[in-house]
């Protein structure tokens, strides 16, 4: 069983600076897959998207469904100041975290 919830219905992604890091994992092709199938019980495809940037809406999603797996979100990764747009998903200054 994978100790991460299963998200079907929802469009996840990485942000910017994840997808580098990304990029440099999928590298190492053993241990991505090990990685994968410990954490997600199968093999996570990398499939870009069509457009130069992520929604920032598409990005919340994603760390909203890290949180609630009980993963640990790095703001400054997920959600660099220039790119905020005061949807607070994942930003260290979010008034629903307090």
């Amino acid at each position: 069983m994978s100790p991460w919830p299963r998200r079907p219905d929802a469009r996840l992604s990485p942000s910017k600076r994840v997808d580098i890091g990304w990029h440099t994992f999928l590298a190492y092709t053993r241990e991505y897959q090990d990685f994968c199938t410990r954490g997600a019980g199968r093999f996570i495809h990398h499939a870009p998207a069509d457009t130069t940037s992520q929604p920032m809406t598409t990005i919340g999603t994603t760390v909203e469904a890290m949180r609630a797996a009980g993963l640990p979100v790095v703001p400054e990764l997920w959600i660099p100041t220039s790119e905020c747009s005061q949807c607070y998903a994942g930003c260290a200054d979010d008034p629903r975290e307090s």
